[in-house]
C-alpha cells in the first residue's frame, strides 16, 4: 500500500514551498497511506477544520485570527483537538509568526509544524496534488514502455517474444524508452495512467546475449523519456496456424482492450514470426491508434464501402 511520511513530504516540498520545520520534529515518521485518499472525510489537505480535520491542516491569517478570538480555555481545548487528531502536519502560511501555545502543543504531541512564505491557496493546491499523486493506485506490468510518435505504448508478450529487441529497434529509429521490464503505472486521474521507470532500472534495457545496456549513454539523453501517459498496448504473440481464426481480423486487425487498474486500455495484438518487421508494425499500430482517436477507422470505412458496393450491385 502506498504511504508517505511527514519527513519525506517535507523534503519533497521544502524547496518548492520554502518550508521551515519549527516544531514537532519527533513526528517525522508519522505517515498516511492510500486508504486516506479514498475516504471522503477527512480530506488529504485543507484549511484548519476541527470538525472534519484534514490530514494536513493549513493555518492562514483567518484561522489564526479566529484562534486569537477565543478565550483562554476555548483556545486550549481547540489546540488539543487539533493535535489529538494526529494530523500528518500543520502548515502556517505567509510566513506568519507561530503562537507560542501552538508551538508548544505541536511539540508535546509530536505533530510536525511547518511554516511557508506562500499563500494558503498555493499551499493547498500543491500539497493536495502532491499527496493525491503520491497515494494514487499503482501497478507494475511486465513489458517495455516506450514513447512512439508522441504516445505511450506498452509492449507486452511472453518471455522470449522479442520485446526488448523490438524496443532497441524502435530506439534506433528515433523513439524513446521510458522503462524496461517493470514499468510502474499510476492512475493520477480517472482517465489517465502515468507510466514511469523504477529508480533501479532507470535508463537500462536488458537483451539476451548483450546483457544490460545503458540507453542514455549509448543513444543520448533524447532516447530517454522520464514519464508518459499510457495510451496503447501492443501485445506480441507467436503466430499460430488456426483454421478457425476469425477472417474479420484480416480487415479490422486483432484489436481489443486490457484492464489496467480502473481503465480499459486499447490493445493491438501483433503475431510474431520470422521475417516480420515488428518495429514497422508497431509504428503502424501507433499511427493507426492516432487515426482512430480522430475518428478515422480504415477497416470500418472499407466495410462500409464494401456494403455500399454490394447494395449497388443488387440494385442493378
Amino acid at each position: 500500500m502506498n504511504q508517505i511520511a511527514a519527513g519525506r513530504l517535507f523534503e519533497q516540498l521544502r524547496d518548492r514551498l520554502g518550508l521551515r520545520w519549527i516544531a514537532g520534529r519527533a513526528g517525522e515518521n508519522r505517515f498516511i497511506d492510500a486508504a486516506a485518499s479514498v475516504s471522503r472525510r477527512p480530506s488529504l489537505a485543507g484549511y484548519l477544520n476541527i470538525i472534519y480535520p484534514n490530514r494536513v491542516q493549513i493555518l492562514g491569517t483567518e484561522e489564526l485570527a479566529w484562534l486569537d478570538g477565543l478565550d483562554a480555555r476555548q483556545r486550549w481545548e481547540t489546540l488539543q483537538k487539533i493535535v489529538n487528531f494526529s494530523p500528518l502536519a500543520l502548515i502556517l502560511s505567509k510566513g506568519q509568526d507561530c503562537p507560542a501555545d501552538l508551538r508548544e502543543a505541536a511539540e508535546d504531541a509530536r505533530t510536525p509544524l511547518w511554516v511557508s512564505p506562500r499563500r494558503g491557496h498555493e499551499l493547498l493546491n500543491v500539497v493536495q496534488y502532491h499527496l493525491a499523486r503520491a497515494l494514487a493506485p499503482q501497478v507494475t506490468i511486465h513489458g517495455v514502455f516506450m514513447e512512439v510518435y508522441s504516445i505511450g505504448v506498452l509492449i507486452t508478450g511472453e518471455s522470449g517474444s522479442g520485446k526488448s529487441e523490438l524496443a532497441l529497434e524502435l530506439i534506433s529509429r528515433g523513439h524513446r524508452l521510458v522503462a524496461d521490464d517493470a514499468p510502474l503505472f499510476t492512475q493520477i486521474a480517472p482517465d489517465v495512467l502515468d507510466g514511469t521507470c523504477p529508480d533501479l532500472l532507470q535508463d537500462l534495457l536488458e537483451l539476451r546475449g548483450l546483457g544490460v545496456l545503458n540507453i542514455r549513454e549509448m543513444f543520448g539523453d533524447t532516447a530517454i523519456k522520464r514519464n508518459k501517459y499510457l495510451r496503447l498496448i501492443v501485445h506480441l504473440q507467436r503466430l499460430r496456424s488456426d483454421p478457425n481464426a476469425d477472417g474479420m481480423q484480416r480487415l479490422t486487425g486483432d484489436v481489443g482492450s486490457r484492464r489496467v487498474l480502473d481503465l480499459e486500455v486499447p490493445q493491438i495484438t501483433l503475431p510474431v514470426a520470422a521475417g516480420r518487421n515488428l518495429a514497422v508494425l508497431t509504428e503502424a499500430a501507433a499511427r493507426l491508434h492516432i487515426l482512430r482517436i480522430k475518428g478515422i477507422d480504415p477497416g470500418a470505412a472499407f466495410l462500409a464501402r464494401h456494403t455500399q458496393f454490394l447494395q449497388m450491385g443488387e440494385g442493378a
